[in-house]
């Protein structure tokens, strides 16, 4: 029993999670909290997802809570020609400000991804100077992708998020996987088509390259990565270097996987793997000093000094003769960092002193009320998501054959100069008799941008047996839709337009929910189309896009 508990122990001493590791687990768990999305196939959407998380998770993950802020910043600039994206630049800066590639290190779920696949027991590759010329390529996709196309299609009716359109492994892996997977999501497979296969097959390379290329993702193609680089040097927390103390012995580089040229550099993660590699303890966390005592890094690992020792003198002799062989020797700077410290350790041996209970030095103290805070946080967000906060259904299923729940909705018209809200609100209950086409469509939704005029043809060509309502999505950062405000192309448009928010109003003293699209059945895909017949029964339902063929179609039969 004795040799099978040393031999857990000894186990779990060379398996246990670091804590780095352990940050890394509790980010991606936060961050996806929502655990209910997993179960239901349906994506939250409820206030917090107008925050931006630090690290890359997609939006459409179903255990997502807040939002991408690569994904913000990409609908933001797609939007740009509406108002300055303030809120997104700022917490961009904030989080860069604070913690700087930190974020990269320590908060970020695809990291992690990528650090487990890593772990996975084959040949790696070296970083060497062709790595390092290839982790310019994020600033690159930086610049094309996130900005520039984005940008570009501001000027049109189409948004482009480019990034997360044509590469993004996170939207792929846990947004769209991560809904598929689901057995009520069935029907989106119908939507799959030529730019998933593609999107899919990149997702595939990346995992591949992630087990013999350290990080391959976040050192070549991350442009959320590029974007915190730019605050490394003068990001609060993180590692830094005390050039007074550096011997230049070139350890700390060695030791990091990553492409930097120096600690603390735009490529450096902070993951901190070169504090315990400094000989010279030059290296040390930021504002570490005001929590501890200057760096309790051991200078060198106890075997090598002992072997460096038995080279030249007796365990007994302490003398600085005894180790005048060395400078005949040819040292290498590890063993010339570390001669100075075996003097020292074998000079000044504590005495013996009878051990005695003392207090908890202020470092473990501060750092077990974090972990308590921490796993207090992330139970009460667990509890929040899961049980407080009510699912997102109605008690009326939404098929065909069934009625449609009532819903009142915001009207917006145009005035000449843009949209302003109208005087009155649409009530379902109020406008039966006729076909009701309900399409949910957004400016930052390139599908529903194109088939948007679909609808409006629709309108036109049958105004007296039916009518068309466009409800628009609210992005993440906006109080109102982006076609409000300078939209002038949907100001011919004849379909009534309405603005669906994702959360609770105060109305008569009540709590009103104004989410439309979620009590109609949805599950996180825009478009989504409804008809419904003169007695408010679900004729249609459609999450995806559609041709104008398919939509007259689903409509001609029951236009008498």
């Amino acid at each position: 029993m004795s040799k099978f508990s040393e031999k857990t122990k000894s186990w779990w001493s060379k398996h246990k999670p670091t804590k780095r590791r352990l940050i890394q687990i509790y980010s991606a768990l936060l961050y996806n909290c929502n655990i209910r999305g997993f179960a239901t196939g349906r994506i939250y959407t409820g206030q917090t997802k107008y925050m931006c998380v630090p690290g890359l998770n997609c939006y459409s993950c179903p255990g997502a809570v807040g939002a991408c802020p690569l994904g913000a910043l990409q609908n933001a600039l797609a939007a740009s020609n509406t108002k300055a994206p303030y809120y997104v630049f700022g917490i961009l800066i904030l989080f860069g400000l604070l913690l700087g590639r930190t974020i990269c290190g320590f908060l970020c779920p695809m990291g992690l991804i990528q650090d487990l696949f890593y772990k996975i027991p084959t040949p790696k590759l070296k970083k060497n100077s062709i790595t390092r010329k290839f982790s310019y390529a994020k600033y690159v996709i930086l610049a094309l992708l996130v900005v520039s196309i984005p940008l570009v299609y501001s000027l049109s009716l189409t948004p482009v998020p480019g990034f997360c359109k044509y590469i993004c492994p996170s939207g792929t892996m846990l947004g769209a996987i991560g809904l598929l997977l689901n057995p009520s999501n069935e029907d989106m497979f119908g939507m799959l088509g030529g730019l998933f296969t593609w999107k899919f097959a990149l997702l595939v390379v990346m995992i591949v390259a992630a087990v013999f290329i350290y990080r391959f993702f976040c050192r070549f193609l991350c442009p959320l990565g590029a974007i915190y680089g730019f605050f490394s040097k003068i990001a609060l927390i993180g590692v830094r270097l005390d050039k007074n103390k550096c011997t230049d012995c070139g350890l700390c580089i060695n030791a990091c996987k990553m492409d930097i040229k120096h600690v603390g550099d735009h490529e450096c993660i902070h993951c901190g793997a070169c504090i315990s590699v400094c000989p010279s303890k030059a290296i040390s966390w930021k504002g570490s000093k005001i929590f501890v005592r200057e760096s309790e890094v051991a200078v060198c690992a106890e075997k090598p000094l002992n072997a460096l020792m038995s080279k030249t003198a007796k365990a007994t002799d302490t003398s600085k003769e005894a180790y005048a062989p060395l400078s005949e020797q040819p040292l290498n700077r590890i063993e010339a960092a570390c001669i100075p410290k075996a003097i020292e350790q074998k000079q000044e041996k504590p005495p013996k002193t009878r051990k005695t209970r003392t207090k908890r030095p202020l470092k473990k103290r501060l750092e077990i009320t974090a972990w308590i805070a921490a796993v207090a946080v992330l139970l009460g967000a667990i509890v929040y998501y899961n049980v407080i906060l009510p699912p997102p259904s109605t008690n009326v299923e939404i098929a065909v054959g069934n009625e449609c729940p009532d819903f009142e909705i915001k009207l917006y018209g145009h005035d000449g100069e843009g949209f302003t809200p109208a005087e009155q609100s649409f009530k379902l209950s109020e406008n039966l008799g006729k076909i009701t086409v309900i399409n949910f469509w957004a400016t930052w939704c390139t599908p529903c941008v194109q088939e948007l005029p679909y609808f409006e043809r629709l309108q036109k060509e049958y105004a007296e047996k039916l009518s068309v309502i466009a409800i628009h999505g609210t992005a993440v950062g906006e109080d109102v839709p982006a076609f409000i405000n300078n939209k002038d192309d949907w100001k011919d448009y004849t379909l009534i337009f309405a603005q669906d928010l994702f959360f609770d109003v105060e109305k008569d003293g009540k709590t009103v929910n104004t989410d439309v699209y979620s009590l109609l059945g949805g599950e996180g895909t825009w478009p989504m189309t409804l008809i419904l017949d003169g007695e408010g029964r679900i004729l249609f339902i459609k999450q995806g896009s559609l041709t104008y063929e398919a939509l007259l179609e689903a409509v001609l039969p029951h236009v008498s």
